[in-house]
């Protein structure tokens, strides 16, 4: 007798038909710094739309003619885009977007809820952003699931043999799902992720980030046994205490099969800081992996080259290619944030 098949949450090196954005526009936070914003999201779409294909929510049809001008100018191929006007709160389809797992060659969208970061923003849009475009039939035969759980894309990293990394400060926030225990929310994602083990690291925060502490701003899979992180060298950095422990964490992890990880530190950009001297999250770690290439994340930092070099190192079959994501700070995000990757079969 088959026994019935187990869907897993794919790893972000899975091979991808599309990757997904929600354009910034001047009905939410946006709105002060546009100019500066969409330069980034359309380097983003065009370096996307030479390797697959860019599934781009739009705010209303003039934002869609908007946005479909930007591109041409940047000359993107229009065949490359795939628009919709789905209206949004803001532009992190990082965590209001759909998680895919998988089952020998089955794909099933699942759509968890997004509150927002713990209702720090208004979210209801957000919310509604995968459900619309699914009744739009973007995800054409991929059928979906609703799930009745918080639960954002840049709090959980897999590595693709059942290992989920995350962090205890965002997942078991009390904001998120408080009705559930550790355990109980252990389970959940288990049986829904197609997971065998949990790392939970219990250090490691950005200052500026209001994710509380998404694991994709410090800690990525590159592979199965390796981890890029985000390092502290300087004592004198609020962090430092904290990104310690956290490499320490991460140095007690073991592989599925009871080996260290490899983990390749990544360096310590310069405070950023916006015109209220408020420090903003610069992290490299919020690096995305597309066909081919890996987009990486830049501030006009002197650590960006040694953060390149770095991340080569742990993607050496693949292209590492520098994005200027200094404007997406000042919202408190970065690269990886604003994107969500759709594996093969999805579109």
């Amino acid at each position: 007798m088959d026994r019935p098949c187990r869907h897993y949450l794919l790893p972000e090196w899975t091979p991808q038909c599309s990757v997904m954005l929600t354009w910034p526009h001047a009905h939410g936070d946006w709105a002060q710094r546009l100019t500066q914003a969409e330069p980034v999201f359309v380097e983003i779409a065009r370096q996307v739309s030479r390797r697959e294909k860019v599934l781009i929510s739009c705010y209303d049809k003039g934002h869609r003619e908007h946005v479909e001008g930007l591109l041409a100018a940047a000359g993107v191929e229009r065949d490359r885009l795939i628009l919709h006007v789905v209206p949004s709160n803001d532009t992190w389809a990082r965590d209001h977007g759909p998680l895919t797992v998988a089952c020998q060659d089955e794909v099933l969208l699942l759509d968890f809820g997004f509150n927002g970061w713990g209702g720090k923003y208004g979210y209801e849009l957000d919310d509604r952003i995968t459900r619309r475009l699914y009744a739009l039939d973007v995800f054409g035969r991929a059928p979906m699931q609703t799930v009745d759980l918080v639960l954002e894309g840049g709090s959980v990293e897999v590595d693709g043999s059942g290992t989920l990394l995350t962090t205890a400060r965002c997942l078991l926030a009390p904001t998120r799902n408080p009705k559930l225990t550790r355990e109980q929310l252990e389970q959940k994602l288990k049986e829904l992720l197609g997971l065998n083990r949990i790392l939970w690291l219990h250090h490691g925060y950005l200052a500026g980030d209001d994710t509380d502490s998404h694991v994709d701003t410090l800690a990525r899979f590159c592979d199965r046994n390796t981890i890029a992180y985000v390092s502290c060298d300087d004592p004198a950095d609020e962090h430092y205490a904290e990104l310690k422990a956290m490499e320490q964490e991460l140095m007690a992890f073991r592989t599925v099969d009871g080996r260290p990880y490899r983990l390749v530190p990544l360096p310590w950009p310069r405070a950023k800081r916006d015109e209220n001297a408020k420090r903003l999250p610069a992290t490299y770690a919020n690096f995305l992996i597309v066909n081919g290439a890996v987009l990486v994340p830049t501030y006009e930092d002197p650590a960006d080259d040694i953060a390149l070099a770095r991340l080569k190192e742990c993607f050496p079959g693949r292209d590492v290619v520098a994005i200027n994501c200094l404007p997406l700070i000042y919202q408190f995000g970065s690269l990886h944030c604003v994107t969500m990757q759709l594996p093969e079969g999805v579109i």
